[in-house]
Parts: structure tokens; C-alpha cells; sequence
């Protein structure tokens, strides 16, 4: 494990991230899958690769790999045996606390031979790698990575029709045994007992782990805003004054990732921006101050961001930080209420659902990998220069390419460039 490795781990596409740590760490931590649960990751916050240990069939489930989270430190590595896919397996689980959801990594290995303490290290600085590099890009989307966000949110509604499909079947079951007429009372009670508490435990579970990776508290994300804040402001001598959420402004309402993601990212860039206009001469004696608040309203999440500056900002230098791009594929605003000798406030609105009448995002009908090919196509790019980049073959793009033409429903790379551009996947 060196540094071209990392270089080419961080190099490939992030849906490849997971088979290319697999095959690093493979040479020296024997495994035979791994699996990984990461609340920064919007496309697959739970996935895994390689040969289930389990009957045909069965596979691990994200709850399995949640239940060991309470034995593996917040940052470091845990070895031992866990049941996952059915079945009792030798694991090595690392954990990151690069990320405040938590990341945690788990390799089913070959044997109970425990990893030397080197290897576990090297093990660790990969995934904690792939934990940071995956953290910048939540905190600084860019519209195409909202993009597949969205692709990521319509295989989630797949995934709740599947479980709500899972609920059925477990009523139906239990229905059957409460009309078996060969078992006597106190059989059938305690077996209909049984299968609903197995399946309302489960239920519980998966809904709460949902919740954990996919949504979080405004107050919550509030808090993580001030911290990293702190230590910007605090370099330059600024003063942070915060106006956080309360119970009437909604800090314990749940938003979507994406809105609190692009939220932090564009505040950050409009702080930025207003240290940029700020004057520190010699003779400017004066406490600079930065004002952060946000109330959750019932449509939208509102940012004011607010300092006592020279008053000179201009909106052309929150475009200069991609402010309206990033707020964009969300429907969001931007406002700037500059005053010369004064200060500038600017306020920043997300809605948090479309409108009444939205217009159908064609996107959602792409995946992941068709979302990447779609970015290229925008930027012009050929098909063997998109192969080139993606490691795929000239076929497979020529293949990624008509099947994206056919969904979006237009006739030429040309329209669904075209596309790509208006709907932010550029």
C-alpha cells in the first residue's frame, strides 16, 4: 500500500471506490467482502462487494454492519467475530471521525488470524482517504454531484418500496399463522409474538439508520457550520456572532442532505467572500464582525449571513465563488443588501421540496455511471476521451450514451448537453 495506490484510489470514479480499496488492502488483510456504511457518501451511504458468507440468497444488511458501530472506536480498528449475512464471521471494522455521521468500513476476512498492527494502520490512513476526500465534496457540491444525489434519492424510493414489500410480507405471514387451525392458542400467540417483534424490530432499525444518513437536525447541521466557522474566523481576528435555530425556528426539523450540504457550502463561500472585502490596514483599529443565522421555515431553510465590512460586496463576487451555481439545482435564491460604511447582508433561501407545480427533473431517470457519462458529454468531451477518463471501454460509453439519449428522450448528444447544462449536471 503506497502513495500511487492512494493516488489511483482517489483518481477513479467514486462509485469504483469501494472495488479499488478492496483490491489494495486484498494484498496484505485477506478478505472475502467488504462492506461499507458512511453517512458522507449520498450515492450509496451502504454498499458492498465480494462473496457473501452467507446461504445463497442472503447478504449483508446495513443494520448487521450498524450493530457494530458501539464496538469499534470512533476512530480506529476492531477485530473480531460478528454475524453478518446470517452467519458468524472473522471481521476487521475501521472506523473515521473525519466525518460527523461516521464512517465505518468492514472487511469479512478468510480467517481469525489477527492483522498485524501495520497493516491495520495502513488500512486505517486509506479509508480515512476515501472518508475526507468524500467530506469535501459533500462540502462543496458541485451541481453535478447534486445531480447524482438525485439519481441517489430515486433508487432510495426503490429501496422504501422494497421494505414497505418486506412489512407486507411479514403481516402475511403472520395472518398465516394466526389462521393455522392445527395450532392450538398458545402456539399461535406465541409464534404471531415472535414474527411481530422480529419484524418490527427490524423495521425500527432500517427506518432510523435511513434517517441517520440520509437526513439530518437543523440544529445539527447548524452546529457543525460554527465549528468549522470558528476556526476560519478565528485565524483572521474576526469576531463570530451566531444566531442558531430554536425550537420556534424549527432546529429540530429534518432536512434532506442535499439542502443542508449545499446550505454550509454556500455560506462558507459567502463568508469567504466578505473577509475578501473586508479592510485590515494599519489604521483600521475597528472589531470586524460576522453575523451566521438560520430559522427552517415551512417551505424553505433561510441563511443570513451579515458584517459590519465596508459595505462594497458586489453579487459578481459571490458568483466568483459559485454561489448561485451551487444554489441553483435546488431552486435557491440569493439576495445581497450592501451599504456603503455600514456592512452587507446577504440572505440565502433553499426551498426544501419543489413547488406545488414543479417541473419533472428528466435527470432522475439516469444512474449514477449515465450521470458521469451525461458531465463529459457536457464539457464536449469524446467518447474514447470519456472511456479514457472512466476506465471503461469506447463500447461501453457508445452503450452509457444511447441509453441516455433514449431516457431523456431527445435525439443528439448535442440536446442532452444541452440538458445537462439547464438541469445542473454540467
Amino acid at each position: 500500500m503506497d502513495l500511487m495506490s492512494a493516488a489511483e484510489l482517489i483518481q477513479a470514479p467514486m462509485s469504483e471506490h469501494l472495488a479499488r480499496l478492496s483490491s489494495i488492502l486484498a494484498e496484505v488483510i485477506p478478505h472475502r467482502e467488504i462492506a461499507q456504511l458512511a453517512g458522507n457518501c449520498s450515492y450509496t451511504p451502504f454498499k458492498s462487494i465480494g462473496a457473501t458468507p452467507g446461504r445463497p440468497g442472503d447478504v449483508i444488511t446495513a443494520t448487521e454492519v450498524a450493530a457494530l458501530l458501539p464496538l469499534v472506536p470512533a476512530k480506529g480498528g476492531w477485530q473480531g467475530r460478528a454475524r453478518l449475512a446470517g452467519v458468524d464471521v472473522p471481521v476487521l471494522a475501521l472506523a473515521s471521525d473525519i466525518t460527523g455521521q461516521g464512517a465505518l468500513l468492514v472487511l469479512v476476512r478468510t480467517d481469525d488470524t489477527q492483522v498485524p498492527g501495520e497493516h491495520v494502520m495502513s488500512a486505517q490512513a486509506l479509508w480515512d482517504l476515501v472518508t475526507a476526500y468524500r467530506e469535501g465534496l459533500r462540502s462543496e457540491p458541485l451541481p453535478g454531484s447534486l445531480a447524482a444525489s438525485r439519481a441517489a434519492a430515486a433508487a432510495r424510493a426503490v429501496a422504501i418500496a422494497e421494505l414497505r414489500d418486506a412489512h407486507g410480507a411479514a403481516l402475511t405471514t403472520l395472518l398465516g399463522v394466526l389462521r393455522d387451525r392445527t395450532l392450538d392458542d398458545a402456539n399461535a400467540r406465541t409464534r404471531a409474538v415472535h414474527l411481530a417483534v422480529s419484524a418490527l424490530t427490524e423495521l425500527r432499525s432500517r427506518v432510523e439508520l435511513d434517517r441517520v444518513l440520509m437526513e439530518e437536525r437543523a440544529g445539527d447541521a447548524f452546529a457543525r457550520l460554527a465549528g468549522s466557522l470558528r476556526r476560519i474566523l478565528r485565524a483572521r481576528g474576526v469576531r463570530l456572532e451566531l444566531g442558531p435555530p430554536h425550537t420556534e425556528d424549527g432546529t429540530d426539523r429534518l432536512l434532506p442532505a442535499d439542502v443542508t450540504h449545499t446550505a454550509l457550502a454556500v455560506v462558507r463561500a459567502t463568508v469567504h467572500a466578505l473577509l475578501d472585502d473586508q479592510t485590515h490596514g494599519p489604521d483600521d483599529d475597528r472589531e470586524h464582525r460576522v453575523h451566521i443565522g438560520w430559522k427552517t421555515g415551512a417551505d424553505e431553510l433561510r441563511a443570513i449571513v451579515r458584517d459590519n465590512g465596508p459595505g462594497t460586496l458586489s453579487r459578481g463576487a459571490l458568483d466568483a465563488r459559485r454561489v448561485t451555481e451551487r444554489l441553483a439545482p435546488l431552486g435557491g435564491r440569493l439576495d445581497v443588501d450592501a451599504v456603503p460604511g455600514w456592512g452587507t447582508t446577504v440572505t440565502l433561501d433553499i426551498p426544501l421540496a419543489s413547488s406545488s407545480t414543479p417541473r419533472q427533473d428528466p435527470l432522475t431517470a439516469l444512474g449514477v455511471r449515465e450521470l458521469e457519462v451525461l458531465g463529459h458529454l457536457a464539457r464536449g468531451r469524446r467518447n474514447r476521451d470519456i472511456a479514457q477518463a472512466l476506465h471503461i471501454s469506447e463500447s461501453t460509453v457508445k452503450f452509457h450514451v444511447a441509453k441516455i439519449i433514449g431516457k431523456l428522450g431527445v435525439s443528439s448528444r448535442g440536446e442532452a448537453s444541452a440538458l445537462a447544462h439547464q438541469w445542473g449536471a454540467a
